[in-house]
Order: structure tokens, then C-alpha cells, then sequence
């Protein structure tokens, strides 16, 4: 063992981060967690850090990835060979989203005030050093690499510099690269306790990006139903089977127009999951991902927990879709859909989990009357999305035919 971790990790600068392949080379800064065997949200924590390294600053709601993420006095969270790893925080279920967007706001003050003072200080630091900071094009990782280059001549100035504006700047000028908020937390918190927050934060149109790591159901505490618990599921305070559908927390998040939007399912798609990641944290406005995370409250064989996603997807139970913003302006459909729908019914995916095959066998009239529910529920929603990957989201001049 110890000889693979002797083995050298790759140069950042030069892996395509945005593909399976470069990702997976990359040092993940998430790893031996205490979450249970076959969990559905560690890979998503696992793969966020390998593509945003230890730029990442992470707001946790309280659920099983904060329990897994921070049983202290140990965590799975590390560093890299330069001592640098991601910055986690966990606050409640109430307040995560308004947690992680004070973060955004915190961090964007410290920009701004580092940015004015590298200015006012540009003839002491040199004006050549002075401008590659401000006008540092960090879009890729040469960039960041080439920034934190410039950042560390900066320090390295302001140590012999008896000025207080220097003191304040040598606070706060790391600010100066990129980093990336990610406010992180399961369905319990997005669809119910902590909803409006998310709502409320992603309405700021603030740089965050929101990962919803969706076991549709309240995990942690036992396997109560949620929002996202899906209809016919049996779940604490849904015993019978819930009645209701799931809520499509994608579909209220497009609502706005700018706020990318992606649902993904890393066991069903990898590539889909790795580029919807990139294009969130790329876009520079607020991100919501909503990632299937398969649980033992679904009651399935958690070895199977990676294939039996792709079930879910290709029954249509699970669409995999990406809305991106910024094709609007370019007057290209944003919405798309990239999963599709074998000729498979939900009900023979459904029957190998426990939260669907209980009810089956303590009331079956009401397992079927549900199932045809389930079923009505999904074809109704494949085919609304099929519709939104077609559908103009601005009004186009009627071209004038004389």
C-alpha cells in the first residue's frame, strides 16, 4: 500500500479535469469515510474533489454526509503534498443554503478589498506583477497555477513592506485565486427543512453551487419520508406507501432562467455526471445538481448500487438532463435531455427494493393501485421533458416574409 502512495500525482495543468479519464487520475482529497458499504453520495464527494481540488469551499448541511464528513477527530476531508485541501463547514438543516451563500459574500468582499489594495500598492509591488494579479485569466487550472505563482512573488513582497495596507493584504491575498463554493447536503434539506433557503439563495444569482445529494428520504434520522420520497415508497410516516409524487426541485430551480441546472446519476452515466459538475462550477452564476444517491433505506443489495441506478435511468424513472443558461442568449436550446427510456416497466426495477416490495406483500391492492400512480407519474414526467428539450425559452421576431 504504501508504495502506490509513494507514486507521484499527475500535473493538474495538463489533465483534461472535464473528462472520466483525466478526472480519475487526479488525487481525490475525499477518502475513507465511515459511510456505510456501498453509500450512493460518497462517489459524488470523491469526484467533486478530484475536479475542484483543494479550491473548494464546502458549506454541509447536517444529514449522513455531515456525520461521515466530519466524525471528529477524524474526517475523511484531507489535504494535497502542499498542505492544501478543501475548506468544510457544517451548519443545520434550517440554514445551510444562507450558510453557504455568507461564505460567497465573505469571500467576494475579500476579492474586492484585495483587489484594491494590490492597486493602490501597484508602484511598491511593481506595476508588471500588479496588473497579471488583476487581470489573471483563471479559467483553467494553468491559469490557477500561474495565479498562485504570482500570489506567492506577491507575499513575498509584502513581508519587507512596513505598511498597514500591506499587513492587510498579506491577510487575505490567497483570495486572489479562484476558489469554488459548494454548498452541499441531502434531500431532507433541499426538498423540506432547509427548501426555502435554497430557494432563497439561489434567486441571489450569486456564484454558489448547490449539490443535492437525493436518497429520497431523511437517511440519518431513521428513513422518514421527504418531499423527494418518490409515490408508493414505504418510509417512516408513509407506512402505506406515500400517496403523493416527488417534488421536481429541477423544474422550480429552471423557473429563474439562470440558474444552471443539472440531474445525474454517476452509476447510470459517468460522463454526464463529470461534465454537468464542470459546467456548474465553470458557470459563473448559481449551480444546482441534483445527484441520485442510492441508500440501504431503499433496502436493495448496496453491491449492486452503481448498476441498479442505470435501471432507474433507463426505465425513466431517474432522466438525466442539463439545463445551461447561457445557451439562451445564444439562442440555442438550453434544456437537454441525455438519458433515454428502454421499453421497461418501473414496477420490475421497483420490485428489488424493500421500500417498494414490503407494501407489496402487506397490502397488495394498494401496492398496485400506487405502482400504476408511480408509472403514470414517470411517462407523464419523460414526456414534459421531452417537450422542454424542444421548447424556445425566449421570443424569437417572426422572420418577415415580404
Amino acid at each position: 500500500f504504501d508504495f502506490f502512495l509513494d507514486i507521484p500525482e499527475p500535473d493538474r495543468t495538463k489533465v483534461r479535469i472535464d473528462t472520466v479519464k483525466g478526472s480519475q487520475m487526479l488525487e481525490p482529497l475525499f477518502e475513507f469515510s465511515g459511510a456505510c458499504s456501498g453509500c450512493g453520495e460518497t462517489p459524488y464527494l470523491k469526484l467533486l474533489t478530484q475536479m475542484g481540488g483543494d479550491r473548494a469551499i464546502i458549506a454541509n448541511a447536517t444529514g449522513c454526509s455531515s456525520i461521515f464528513g466530519g466524525n471528529l477527530p477524524t474526517t475523511p476531508w484531507t489535504v494535497n503534498d502542499e498542505g492544501r485541501g478543501p475548506v468544510w463547514a457544517n451548519s443545520l438543516f434550517e440554514d445551510n443554503a444562507e450558510f453557504g451563500l455568507g461564505m460567497r459574500l465573505a469571500l467576494d468582499a475579500e476579492i474586492d478589498e484585495a483587489r484594491r489594495l494590490v492597486a493602490e500598492l501597484s508602484s511598491e509591488i511593481g506595476e508588471d506583477l500588479a496588473t497579471a494579479l488583476l487581470e489573471a485569466d483563471q479559467s483553467d487550472e494553468a491559469g490557477i497555477a500561474t495565479q498562485r505563482g504570482h500570489i506567492a512573488e506577491l507575499d513575498a513582497k509584502l513581508e519587507g513592506m512596513d505598511d498597514d495596507r500591506a499587513r492587510r493584504l498579506a491577510v487575505i491575498s490567497g483570495t486572489l485565486a479562484r476558489k469554488s463554493v459548494w454548498i452541499v447536503g441531502g434531500d431532507g434539506w433541499a426538498y423540506d427543512i432547509g427548501f426555502s433557503g435554497v430557494d432563497h439563495v439561489l434567486a441571489t444569482g450569486r456564484n454558489v453551487n448547490v449539490l443535492v445529494l437525493d436518497t429520497e428520504v431523511y437517511s440519518n434520522t431513521g428513513g422518514q419520508a421527504s418531499k423527494a420520497t418518490p409515490r408508493g415508497a414505504v418510509a417512516k410516516f408513509a407506512a402505506g406507501g406515500k400517496e403523493t409524487g416527488k417534488k421536481d426541485l429541477g423544474q422550480i430551480a429552471m423557473a429563474y432562467g439562470n440558474v444552471y441546472v443539472a440531474q445525474i446519476a454517476i452509476g447510470a452515466n459517468n460522463v454526464q455526471s463529470v461534465k454537468a459538475i464542470a459546467q456548474a462550477e465553470a458557470y459563473d452564476g448559481p449551480s444546482l445538481i441534483i445527484a441520485y444517491s442510492t441508500c440501504i433505506a431503499h433496502g436493495i443489495d448496496m453491491g449492486t448500487s452503481m448498476s441498479h441506478q442505470k435501471e432507474l435511468v433507463e426505465s425513466g424513472y431517474w432522466p438525466l438532463y442539463r439545463f445551461e443558461p447561457d445557451l439562451i442568449d445564444e439562442g440555442k436550446h438550453a434544456f437537454h435531455l441525455d438519458s433515454r427510456r428502454k421499453d421497461t416497466a418501473f414496477k420490475d426495477v421497483a420490485a428489488s427494493e424493500a421500500r417498494y416490495a414490503m407494501l407489496k406483500r402487506t397490502d397488495p391492492a394498494a401496492s398496485q393501485r400506487l405502482m400504476i400512480k408511480a408509472q403514470e407519474d414517470i411517462d407523464d414526467r419523460w414526456e414534459l421533458y421531452k417537450q422542454l428539450a424542444d421548447i424556445e425559452r425566449t421570443a424569437r421576431p417572426e422572420e418577415d416574409e415580404s
